[in-house]
């Protein structure tokens, strides 16, 4: 063949190539989207799983076990990593709340937040089905659910946490009880002029998804504020995540029992 037909026919063909995959590829994904899935017609995918981790512990059975799930990873001790929160305080609560800020004109349709462990008697003691598997878990919700419902609780088991776990105004006050006493300030930060329950109950272990509808029913400012109070707070890393554990159903319009 002749050399210069052989060097058109090539060219025709890288061109074609290209076109096609401009083609294909005409959205941008953000940032902290880090594993590719399924889209829904507008481009966006369609479910996410958000998680806060320590810089050792190991994520990746989210994209192996759970491909069909885009996933955003945050790391809550390392600034250098590519998703990160500002610091490591609120436990989980950071990573959620810093996804909700960076995504919040581009969230999927369904978001599900989660703990970095996947299984384990130990760790993932709170997962309610046989094994205590996160996997298994995920792969039995049910997203028309979320979307009609808004919120869903991961957990089904009603203990610790419910019914009347929270009680702000308990009198007399019992020591060592120290979510009742955070609970007057903390909330007058986050829910300014709102009042404050009598009694706030959820099943634990903050692991839950929640539609883009009802994360949008709140304006972004909420969530900055949220954060903030989480990121400014005297209380240690350990109780301010607890707070938030009480918080996430009435933020997502649930009530507070």
């Amino acid at each position: 063949m002749n050399p210069w037909l052989r060097y058109a026919i090539t060219a025709l063909l890288a061109a074609i190539l290209i076109l096609f995959t401009i083609r294909k590829t005409n959205f941008v994904v953000p940032k902290s989207w880090s594993h590719l899935a399924p889209q829904s017609s507008s481009g966006l995918p369609t479910k996410v799983i958000v998680i806060g981790k320590l810089e050792y512990e190991d994520t990746t059975w989210v994209s192996r076990d759970l491909p069909e799930w885009q996933n955003a990873v945050y790391t809550v001790d390392n600034t250098s990593a590519t998703l990160h929160t500002p610091m490591n305080k609120g436990r989980e609560s950071i990573a959620y709340l810093t996804y909700i800020i960076d995504n919040y004109d581009s969230l999927p349709d369904t978001v599900l937040f989660l703990h970095s462990h996947r299984d384990g008697e130990f760790r993932a003691w709170h997962v309610d089905n046989e094994g205590h598997d996160n996997v298994e878990s995920v792969k039995a919700l049910r997203l028309d659910y979320v979307a009609e419902s808004g919120y869903v609780n991961l957990r089904c088991g009603i203990f610790p946490g419910c019914n009347h776990e929270v009680q702000p105004f308990r009198s007399p006050p019992i020591d060592g009880l120290e979510v009742e006493h955070a609970m007057h300030d903390a909330w007058k930060f986050m829910f300014p002029g709102e009042e404050l329950p009598k009694e706030i109950g959820v099943p634990c272990c903050a692991q839950f998804a929640v539609s883009k509808k009802q994360i949008l029913a709140r304006p972004k400012t909420d969530y900055e504020r949220y954060r903030n109070w989480v990121i400014e707070t005297q209380l240690h890393d350990l109780l301010s995540g607890r707070v938030m554990e009480y918080l996430w159903h009435i933020i997502f319009g649930k009530e507070s029992i």
